[in-house]
């Protein structure tokens, strides 16, 4: 393997933390699976903390009586998720403490660092090289020239508050007006304000499975219960939401991760239960700006705004780095998480919302967002044609910037998020983005963070290795 440490062979010194690890040879789910979900259990649970020292694979392996080959295929799948890291002579250490909340799969990128030698292709992470970098330079540059003010305006900017208004009624169809706009700091900031101004200890959220497990971290942080609802080819079901539930998150235009869009029967049989059952429907627009070959589908803001929290950012059009986001909402929750941000203290940064109005007013967003869907598109029909050619399936290609390759196992899983970083490819697995025990596995492809001749490049390794994946 090339990852320093994870096959050094290493004399175990008397301190090292003892694994509680117990592998059911008879079970169903392989050997290797098991052995990655208890070790990721036990850093959950803070049995073993960032710094502890593992293990070699060959003692591992010897301690459990299994193959190397078992021991590998777990490290490898930990690796990738970031709990662990090979240093170099030294051997393999816990890098991840616990997250709050409940059992966590960490999320692989999305600020990560990642190592040089790998091209990144996992979800979530945007074309940053595609920014006019003249025209980026320029809005920082006339962002820096407005002087210190003493107060962060509590809802946001008001031309950052405009430039959104502007930016959803052009982009997303959505007739929101300024001043139903709130600033965030991006979505998984908002979702926590939502948590803890609107919702109480104790409620009911209903949370697409899989999917986003930063949302589930946020709620259950704020006390709330986490109730799993299944998606399927047409998004979140809206017949399998529990009663009682006092939240629905959803991501309807591209589900994350799944890719599946959420059909307008089902948008307008949620916002139906949402009316006569009075629960507020969180729409978090992940990739919404991005559709190929299909028709628009209606925003549930735009269906029912007075049950909607319409959740926005700029981290997959732009970067991340801003840290802005948007909340279009009905009053009462507006007003919820203003009173929350006052008595808190917390509110969202204006530089990034200044930088954000200079892209605006010069034209630079829009015609970001037009050369941005071109490229994706184009990148998208290079992608999803080498892989059906070769005869791989692909769901949720429709939309977003990335799309899903299913798998009939666990262990294949496991195996082709290995493989494919011993390749040289960052991949992501389904499985770590279920909240309760996985019922899908496959791997997710995304296509926006290295360049597109890099994508051409990769695409015959990528191929041969997705190729006859299924049995």
């Amino acid at each position: 393997m090339a990852i320093d440490g994870l096959d050094r062979e290493s004399t175990l010194p008397s301190e090292d933390t003892a694994l509680p690890v117990t592998l059911d040879r008879g079970s169903e789910v392989p050997l290797a699976v098991q052995l990655a979900d208890a070790l990721r259990e036990s850093a959950s649970s803070g049995h073993l903390r960032g710094g502890d020292r593992l293990p070699s694979t060959r003692a591992l392996a010897g301690r459990l009586g299994v193959s190397r080959t078992v021991t590998s295929a777990a490290y490898e799948q930990l690796h990738a998720e970031g709990w662990i890291a090979g240093r170099h002579g030294s051997g393999t250490y816990v890098t991840t403490s616990p997250p709050t909340g409940g059992t966590a799969r960490r999320t692989v990128v999305e600020g990560d660092p990642v190592p040089a030698d790998l091209l990144v292709l996992t979800p979530g992470v945007p074309w940053a090289d595609g920014l006019d970098r003249a025209a980026w330079r320029r809005a920082w540059r006339a962002s820096a020239d407005e002087p210190p003010t003493l107060f962060a305006a509590r809802a946001g900017l008001p031309e950052y508050r405009a430039a959104i208004a502007e930016h959803l009624l052009r982009h997303r169809g959505l007739d929101a007006g300024t001043e139903s706009v709130l600033a965030t700091a991006g979505t998984t900031a908002a979702v926590v304000e939502l948590a803890s101004a609107v919702l109480a200890p104790g409620d009911v959220v209903a949370m697409e499975e899989p999917g986003y497990q930063r949302a589930v971290h946020a709620f259950r942080g704020a006390g709330l219960r986490v109730v799993p609802v299944p998606v399927d080819s047409e998004g979140l079901r809206p017949d399998a939401v529990p009663a009682g539930a006092r939240a629905v998150y959803c991501s309807p235009a591209h589900q994350y991760p799944m890719g599946s869009r959420m059909s307008a029967s089902r948008r307008v049989e949620l916002v139906e239960r949402a009316r006569a059952e009075d629960f507020l429907l969180i729409e978090d627009d992940y990739d919404g700006e991005l559709r190929y070959d299909v028709a628009p589908l209606p925003l549930l803001a735009s269906l029912a705004p007075d049950v909607v929290a319409h959740l926005g950012t700029t981290s997959k059009i732009l970067t991340p780095v801003l840290g802005a986001g948007w909340m279009v909402a009905p009053p009462s929750v507006t007003s919820a998480v203003l009173e929350y941000r006052e008595l808190t203290g917390t509110r969202p940064s204006p530089a990034g919302q200044r930088v954000l109005v200079e892209l605006a007013r010069h034209g630079d967003l829009g015609r970001h967002l037009r050369r941005l869907r071109r490229e994706l598109s184009e990148r998208r029909s290079l992608l999803v044609g080498a892989l059906r050619e070769a005869g791989v399936p692909v769901l949720g290609d429709d939309a977003g910037a990335h799309l899903v390759v299913p798998l009939d196992s666990a262990e294949r899983e496991l195996r082709r998020i290995a493989e494919g970083r011993d390749r040289g490819l960052l991949l992501d697995g389904l499985r770590r983005h279920f909240t309760g025990p996985p019922t899908a596995c496959g791997v997710a492809v995304g296509y926006a963070g290295c360049s597109r001749e890099a994508l051409r490049e990769a695409l015959p390794v990528l191929v041969d290795l997705l190729r006859g994946a299924q049995g």
